[in-house]
């Protein structure tokens, strides 16, 4: 990499490689919750992820850049850790819990580089993809809401009675 331009377009395929490892393991999350609102919430989730995998694929084309090429060894890894954690025996309040903070992890991540993704393309002069990239951290920012709503309001009081 010698310009930010190489870097952006390898914050991109690292993001396109975490958004494909979601899309495998969010499934999962959605099987092992038990509470009928979080499960919505992780299915409406995998949605909108097929829909941010699809917005990178746009910004690919834009870009004339293929998506391929880099793994996402942080996504691997926080993927592993939910699994992990699923594969505990625990008591289901308990599990709705820990699923909100697995899921937070990865959505606090996909922050992290969506932002890096949007100040990239802005200082690059990119303003279509700054806004495209800019939508999905919203909805990065917005997931991440629901869940610690859903944590606070109702789903950790249930774990503290255990």
């Amino acid at each position: 990499m010698k310009t930010l331009e190489d870097l952006f377009e390898h914050q991109l395929k690292d993001l396109y490689s975490a958004e494909t490892q979601l899309i495998a393991a969010l499934p999962k999350m959605v099987k092992s919750a038990t509470d009928p609102k979080l499960k919505k919430a992780f299915e409406g989730h995998l949605e909108e992820t097929k829909n941010h995998k699809k917005r990178l694929e746009d910004v690919f084309k834009e870009l004339d850049v293929d998506p391929k090429g880099e793994t996402c060894k942080a996504m691997q890894g926080l993927i592993k850790e939910a699994e992990s954690f699923i594969s505990e025996k625990k008591d289901d309040d308990v599990n709705n819990a820990g699923l909100i903070a697995e899921a937070q992890r990865v959505e606090h991540y996909e922050i992290s580089g969506y932002g890096t993704a949007v100040r990239y393309a802005k200082e690059l002069g990119h303003k279509k993809i700054a806004s495209i990239l800019k939508e999905t951290l919203d909805e990065e920012y917005g997931a991440d809401k629901k869940l610690n709503d859903m944590a606070e309001q109702r789903l950790n009081k249930k774990a503290i009675e255990k």
